[in-house]
C-alpha cells in the first residue's frame, strides 16, 4: 500500500486527528496535506492538493473530512480521476470500494462519532472492487 493522503478543514480537524491515530496503530503511512488546527479555513485549498496527490500515483488512497463531507467532496470529484465517496456508515463505505472502486474516502466530522468512523475506515481498507460490470460503469464517469 502506498502513502494514504490525508486532508480536512477546520471543521474535519478532529477527526483527522483520530485517522492519524488510527493509521499509525495500523502501521500505516501518510501526508497530511492539512489543515492543521480548528482555525477557519477553506477546504478547496486542502482538497486540490490531495486530489493531485492521487491522481499522480503519490498517495492511495485518500481520506478527507469536512463538517458535512459534502463540500470537500465535490472538490475532490472535480478532478477526472478522482473517485471520492462520502461515506456516513460502514455499508456505504464497502458499497464505495466494492461497486466504484472509490480512491478517496470522505467522511463528515461533524456528524459522525469516533467509534463510526472506527467501523467506516475499517470497512473501505478491508474491502477489494469486485469489477467487471462495475468497471464499464467507471470507465464512463470521466468527461472525454
Amino acid at each position: 500500500m502506498k502513502v494514504i493522503g490525508l486532508a480536512c478543514d477546520h471543521a474535519g480537524f478532529e477527526l483527522k486527528e483520530y485517522v492519524r491515530s488510527w493509521l499509525t496503530s495500523k502501521g500505516l503511512q501518510y501526508k497530511d496535506f492539512g489543515t492543521y488546527s480548528t482555525e477557519s479555513v477553506d477546504y478547496p485549498d486542502f482538497a486540490h492538493p490531495l486530489a493531485k496527490a492521487v491522481e499522480a500515483g503519490e498517495c492511495y488512497p485518500g481520506i478527507a473530512i469536512c463538517g458535512s463531507g459534502n463540500g470537500i467532496n465535490m472538490t475532490l470529484n472535480k478532478h477526472q480521476g478522482i473517485r471520492s465517496a462520502l461515506c456516513w456508515i460502514p455499508e456505504i463505505a464497502h458499497l464505495a470500494r466494492l461497486h466504484n472502486d472509490a480512491n478517496i474516502l470522505v467522511m463528515p466530522g461533524r456528524f459522525i462519532n469516533t467509534e463510526e468512523a472506527n467501523k467506516i475506515l475499517n470497512e473501505f481498507f478491508s474491502t477489494e472492487f469486485e469489477g467487471g460490470r462495475h468497471q464499464r460503469r467507471i470507465d464512463k464517469i470521466p468527461i472525454k
